[in-house]
């Protein structure tokens, strides 16, 4: 059996890809080989495009079904749509207690803590605000890949992500939904109540999300992205249960119009199956300080499927903020000059 170069283990942005090329001699090797950056680059854009995607087609599933309800759903779904997945391929090592506590970790704080935060603190905030903080998420990733991963961040990095955190601002401030007219009666007092606490729930919702992108990296070097998307799911789909039995257990599932149960198919697929297994495969080989820059292209898919789909109209203020955007992903895909030159050996 080949043994594994210590470079593999080395925590510098620029050679994080190294970890799945320096074990070419292990049996390991078909397991935990990496994709190029192009291919890598493409699979995060395409994941955080699908996300944005259903989150703006998810609009009238919120409306037919119990929030919890529709969570519970769709890691069901998710469930019978991967089993396979749950195996250990045959060329994978046992996980170590360690990485089966960050499984655990990923679907918690990525999963069930993301949605409760998120959940309620919209509800006791305003959009723009929620929007706004959301913002910081490029940021917030960047961070903790710092703080635990140990990942070099260079300057070009730095300024893609605040191409990318004014942009998305941009965005939630232009929002044509955010008049004052919105808010009325009782509902409406919330917002100014409470939006301490609604604000304190987003910017949580913000760190499970850069956790999840965190852990994710450091996952996807022991165990494969088919077998995290599963186990994430089955873990979710766990902590979910004792909340979607109780929505369930006085819902009319017969005024559920069939048209939805489609949508619904799609929702989970997306968002249990196709967009976790995409960016699970990105993280092999892109740093996550660098992947957090992708998030951006939520905000974007999700505004050209309101634009293409649901008939909504975008600002010049929005063309701005996706230019931005879009400029902050350019900047962070940019090859390094690093990359160019060969992976240093310790002395």
């Amino acid at each position: 059996m080949g043994t594994i170069c210590t470079a593999c283990f080395r925590h510098d942005a620029h050679l994080s890809f190294t970890y799945s090329l320096c074990i070419l001699n292990s049996p390991h090797a078909r397991t935990l080989r990496a994709p190029p950056f192009w291919l890598a680059y493409f699979f995060l854009a395409l994941s955080m495009s699908l996300v944005g995607s259903y989150v703006a087609l998810s609009k009238p599933l919120v409306a037919a079904l119990p929030v919890f309800l529709l969570a519970w759903l769709r890691f069901g779904i998710g469930a019978l749509a991967m089993p396979h997945w749950l195996r250990k391929p045959v060329d994978e090592l046992p996980m170590s207690r360690s990485t089966k506590r960050l499984l655990f970790l990923e679907s918690f704080l990525g999963n069930f803590m993301f949605t409760v935060c998120m959940l309620f603190g919209v509800s006791l905030t305003t959009a723009v605000s929620a929007g706004v903080i959301m913002a910081a998420l490029p940021t917030v990733v960047a961070l903790l890949s710092w703080l635990f991963l140990r990942e070099r961040i260079g300057l070009r990095v730095w300024a893609a992500i605040a191409f990318a955190v004014t942009g998305i601002t941009l965005f939630s401030l232009s929002k044509s939904e955010l008049h004052a007219d919105v808010y009325s009666g009782l509902e409406g007092d919330l917002p100014y109540k409470y939006g301490w606490l609604g604000n304190l729930l987003v910017f949580g919702s913000v760190v499970c999300e850069a956790s999840y992108a965190v852990i994710g990296k450091k996952l996807t070097a022991h165990v494969s992205p088919k077998r995290i998307t599963a186990l994430i799911n089955l873990w979710g789909l766990a902590l979910m249960t004792p909340f979607g039995l109780y929505a369930a257990w006085a819902f009319d599932f017969a005024s559920v119009k069939p048209g939805m149960w489609w949508l619904l198919l799609f929702y989970a697929l997306a968002a249990s199956v196709w967009t976790v297994w995409l960016w699970m495969t990105g993280l092999k080989t892109v740093p996550a300080a660098r992947a957090g820059v992708f998030t951006v292209m939520l905000p974007i898919s999700a505004a050209l499927v309101g634009v293409g789909l649901l008939g909504e109209r975008l600002s010049a203020m929005q063309v701005l903020a996706f230019a931005l955007c879009l400029a902050g992903v350019v900047l962070a895909t940019l090859p390094a000059r690093e990359a160019a030159l060969p992976a240093r050996t310790p002395s």
